[in-house]
């Protein structure tokens, strides 16, 4: 009775006072905007319930039931663009309150498509966010070279949401609901940036040699998931007076398709190379709008993690990049790229499995082909034209559908493709050789210590999983081993390769060499995170952003930075955004900004002895300090064949055929004698 009194009581309550509310305020430099339209939608996004601000730009929706909801604003007169917030009620009695929309006029920058309108963060900066910088690549435009954004005339645009993420299957990396992992999610209509800057007025913006230095990140995820908006660059731009751009770029299938029916006679529509030149695209725009934000056009940095520090690498080695960039970053990336005839061909003509002929097969056999051989069959008896039509006339959903890799959760397509004109035809390492071939800038490069423990950490063969937690290794010994041989393996062709390359090549700017090895993640519940994770793929992210209210994977932040390891953090990730930021300025990472750093960062030295690489560490583990080694694969081949840690006579073979099997250090008499019983002949 007393339990059934309290809850009448507080229902009661809750509706005397507006409660069971959602509720916030449309404004402009905090004074309210009157009878604009507020909506209220559901998470399947049905309208639900409208309403329009007061004189003190309040709205409020009453008598909420729990869920997930979406508050949008149309634009009040004088502007453009719809933006929203979601939110989620907990239950059915709170009331969610301060869902505001802010504009700030001290934020309103003119770019070559009008005006723009962002905010002010809770630090201080400036931030625009949703900015077009091409045109939707939808329907005739799609796998077309992007086009500069349309002009939105004399209203100001709305830069205050993030954009939709590109076309991807949904994974960890967009933090989607776990019953999404794998779910086509995103759009076509993706092309946009976000900003952000010391706070100026708009009538005080830097110019000549005052503008500062411009950062544009070019995100992860193996060119196939990810998404720019996941990255906040309030803290870095604040902190060291830098412009700090984060950009999507198609992905995929969207982002890299080659199928021979789609050539129209236009290099650049017909290079397969969308993603690429999308990135393109974007330098192109902060070349001709940057200016007005208080960037320097003429120092751009870009930076990227994974696909990311491929694709600024890939930058490097594209004519029309040439002249948009200044400085190159690249985290945990590498430099490789794909044959066309692997990209276009049918699977027995050397083609990847997910070639543009092979996805057309895929969806052929979803509209009912009986097999493979009968929708190959199929497409070879269509024209051009009518391949064309097909594939113009497919669903965004379909095409995702085609591309799966099996395992229901990621896409797998060929990227980076040899067109001979957006991306060169050869070796992409031998371009290095010669500044004559590739747009020589100074250059940091890096890699973490135990990159491969990313994917290691939630893969069944290697750890016992429970809940959806790792909780231990199933063998430690070998789990260590593995991590060692398969991350020292990333740092060879990802680092330590292409240092040795450009080090030598003439007319070379300096490279800047890096490792990086925080590895104090928590023990939680007895998971030993800082053994299953430690210095893994991704990690240094947080620490260049010096941003821990952001991880990679957004939904395990509380995983991996604990309250304990918070004054290591705070005190590497200072100096390293220092020395990115010093980079950025100047080129070279010295002491960082400002001389903040006691330890000077040098260049890369190939003479034997010279130092090389510096290492990421906090002050408990070893500090920031120089090192003189070098991974070479026949150096970790010979380490290999003396090993004798493994478990499992299995796992050495495994091992030996993993690093070398497609190498030309592969040898089927060292196979054979490996270890202390050999691995017999290989079945291939």
């Amino acid at each position: 009775m007393f339990r059934r009194l309290t809850f009448i009581l507080f229902l009661a309550g809750c509706l005397l006072v507006s409660g069971c509310s959602i509720s916030g305020t449309v404004t402009l430099d905090e004074g309210g905007i009157e009878n604009v339209m507020v909506n209220l939608s559901t998470a399947a996004g049905t309208i639900i319930a409208t309403t329009t601000t007061n004189s003190d730009g309040e709205y409020v929706f009453d008598d909420l039931s729990a869920g997930a909801y979406t508050v949008s604003i149309d634009p009040p007169e004088g502007y453009t663009r719809s933006i929203r917030q979601s939110v989620v009620k907990e239950n059915d009695y709170t009331r969610v309150e301060n869902i505001n929309f802010a504009l700030a006029s001290a934020a309103v920058r003119t770019t070559e498509a009008g005006d723009v309108i962002g905010f002010r963060e809770n630090n201080g900066s400036h931030a625009w966010l949703g900015i077009p910088y091409a045109a939707p690549p939808v329907e005739n435009l799609r796998w077309k070279a992007p086009l500069p954004a349309d002009s939105w005339g004399n209203d100001t645009y709305i830069a205050l949401e993030i954009s939709d993420t590109c076309a991807q299957l949904g994974s960890m990396l967009v933090d989607v609901a776990a019953g999404h992992i794998g779910d086509p999610i995103g759009c076509e209509d993706c092309l946009y940036l976000n900003i952000w800057a010391p706070e100026f007025p708009a009538d005080n913006i830097p110019t000549g040699i005052n503008r500062l230095p411009v950062m544009v990140w070019i995100h992860g995820g193996s060119n196939t998931t990810g998404h720019g908006g996941g990255y906040h660059g309030q803290i870095l731009a604040e902190s060291h007076d830098l412009i700090v751009i984060t950009i999507n770029y198609r992905l995929g299938p969207f982002g890299w398709f080659a199928h021979p029916a789609l050539e129209s006679g236009n290099d650049l529509d017909d290079s397969g190379n969308y993603g690429t030149l999308d990135i393109i695209r974007a330098l192109n725009w902060v070349r001709d709008n940057i200016e007005n934000f208080g960037g320097d056009p003429g120092n751009v940095t870009i930076f990227g993690e994974s696909a990311g520090g491929w694709n600024t690498l890939s930058m490097m080695i594209s004519q029309e990049a040439a002249g948009l960039f200044h400085r190159v970053v690249s985290e945990s990336g590498g430099m490789s790229t794909t044959e066309m005839s692997r990209a276009r061909n049918y699977i027995e003509d050397g083609g990847h499995y997910h070639s543009a002929r092979e996805v057309v097969n895929n969806l052929l056999i979803a509209d009912g082909a009986a097999n493979r051989d009968a929708a190959k069959t199929t497409q070879d008896g269509m024209s051009n034209e009518e391949i064309q039509e097909y594939l113009y006339g497919k669903s965004m959903d379909d095409i995702l559908n085609a591309c799966g890799s099996g395992d229901g959760e990621s896409i797998s397509v060929p990227t980076g493709l040899r067109d001979g004109v957006v991306l060169p035809t050869g070796d992409p390492l031998t371009r290095f050789e010669d500044t004559a071939n590739y747009n020589e800038v100074p250059l940091i490069i890096g890699s973490n210590r135990d990159e491969i423990k990313l994917y290691t950490i939630f893969d069944p063969n290697f750890t016992i999983i429970r809940g959806g937690l790792p909780i231990r290794a199933l063998d430690k010994t070998y789990y260590a081993l593995y991590a060692s041989y398969k991350s020292d393996a990333w740092k060879i062709n990802g680092v330590d390769r292409l240092a040795q390359i450009l080090s030598e090549t003439p007319g070379q700017p300096g490279v800047y060499a890096y490792r990086f090895d925080w590895d104090e993640e928590p023990t939680i519940l007895g998971i030993n995170v800082g053994f299953l994770l430690g210095a893994a793929h991704g990690m240094e992210i947080s620490f260049v952003f010096n941003n821990f209210d952001q991880f990679m994977v957004p939904q395990y932040v509380s995983l991996v930075f604990s309250e304990e390891s918070l004054p290591g953090r705070q005190q590497l990730g200072a100096s390293m955004s220092s020395y990115w930021a010093e980079f950025a300025y100047n080129g070279s990472p010295g002491f960082g900004r400002l001389n903040s750093n006691p330890l000077e960062w040098k260049k890369w030295d190939n003479r034997q002895g010279g130092e090389k690489t510096v290492i990421f560490d906090t002050e408990t583990d070893g500090g920031i300090r120089m090192t003189n080694s070098i991974i070479t694969l026949e150096g970790l081949k010979y380490r290999l064949l003396s090993e004798t840690g493994f478990t499992t006579q299995t796992q050495h073979c495994d091992m030996y055929s993993d690093l070398f099997y497609t190498s030309d250090l592969w040898s089927d008499e060292e196979y054979e004698t490996l270890g202390a019983d050999g691995c017999g002949v290989y079945a291939q």
